[in-house]
């Protein structure tokens, strides 16, 4: 016997969506209403009244799917996203994964089964595909240029801040630079290279780089092989804050002054960098709008927007501290 899930799936909606025309609680597209009426009437469909009852209230719930929770810059981004939420009577669960595949697709099992109202997600697992589709809920991607038609997404310009970075210490007088690209199955690892990769270009110099996470223990690990395979070294470009300080710790216990032997600029702008003495030169994410302009989205496909036409990029910015020097 077909359910709710089976008709959201025939007709390319949401469940919410069919909720709204089976109850009459909002108004729905004539388009999308007409193909739903087709899929029920199809599959012989008819809720009982216990489903209706269900189904007529939204849960008020909203899942945050995040792979880690050391990772400061997505905890920035999480609180802002509760505080919107929050402000409009909805409740955030938080579901940590620690960046395991299987857990996140329970968790998105989990949510669908709560009856949750959607989901903003910053795992950056391909695999999710089917079980996102599968779930029929709205999707917010953050921090991730969306790649399928059915994601919607908030993401910052991190081309530009690839750019910014690498300018910042060509400026600042270095000319061996360093970049700790961060992983390159990310759109937001891909274009910060490629941002870099075009400054290169600009100036005809000779890339260097070498793969690294975002958080403070791929730092540590990558750390010490810059100095291995680029011992002449005079700028480093991290691929995110945390991953900035862990050179800077690194780099301090072998006795390498910051910045009058070597240069760092970080990734992210998360609030650590500034308490840190010396102050960390970074380039800043707006974590809070873009928590913001993730709960507005997914407002927004809640009641009934396509994905496909929202994508958000927000700007980045350098902010100058103390692991540069400019000349």
């Amino acid at each position: 016997m077909a359910n709710l899930s089976d008709i959201a799936r025939l007709a390319g909606v949401s469940q919410a969506t069919v909720s709204r025309v089976v109850n009459g609680t909002a108004r729905v597209n004539p388009e999308k209403r007409e193909r739903i009426l087709k899929a029920m009437r199809e599959t012989g469909f008819q809720p009982g009244e216990t489903a209706k009852a269900f189904y007529k209230q939204p849960s008020k719930l909203i899942g945050y799917v995040v792979p880690s929770l050391h990772n400061l810059f997505l905890n920035e981004i999480g609180t802002a996203l509760e505080e919107a939420a929050e402000k409009e009577g909805y409740q955030v669960v938080v579901c940590h994964s620690g960046r395991e595949p299987e857990k996140e697709r329970d968790y998105i099992k989990l949510l669908s089964e709560m009856n949750a109202d959607g989901i903003v997600i910053t795992a950056n697992n391909d695999g999710l595909e089917e079980e996102i589709r599968r779930c029929r809920l709205p999707v917010v991607v953050v921090d991730r240029k969306a790649g399928r038609e059915y994601e919607a997404s908030v993401f910052s310009d991190n081309y530009l801040g690839g750019q910014l970075a690498a300018e910042h210490l060509l400026d600042c007088g270095c000319k061996r630079l360093v970049h700790m690209r961060g992983p390159q199955l990310y759109s937001s690892g891909q274009m910060r290279f490629q941002g870099y990769l075009d400054m290169c270009r600009k100036w005809d110099m000779e890339p260097r780089f070498l793969d690294c996470g975002y958080d403070f223990e791929s730092g540590l690990a990558c750390a010490p092989q810059i100095l291995e395979r680029f011992p002449d070294a005079d700028g480093i470009l991290c691929s995110s804050d945390m991953t900035a300080l862990s050179v800077y710790k690194y780099l301090a216990g072998r006795g390498i002054r910051v910045p009058e032997e070597i240069m760092l600029v970080g990734f992210d702008g998360v609030r650590l960098g500034s308490l840190m003495t010396p102050e960390l030169t970074t380039v800043v994410q707006p974590a809070q709008r873009m928590g913001r302009e993730a709960f507005s989205m997914l407002r927004e496909l809640i009641d009934g927007a396509q994905p496909r036409n929202l994508q958000r990029m927000v700007p980045v910015a350098l902010k100058q501290g103390e692991t540069t020097r400019p000349n």
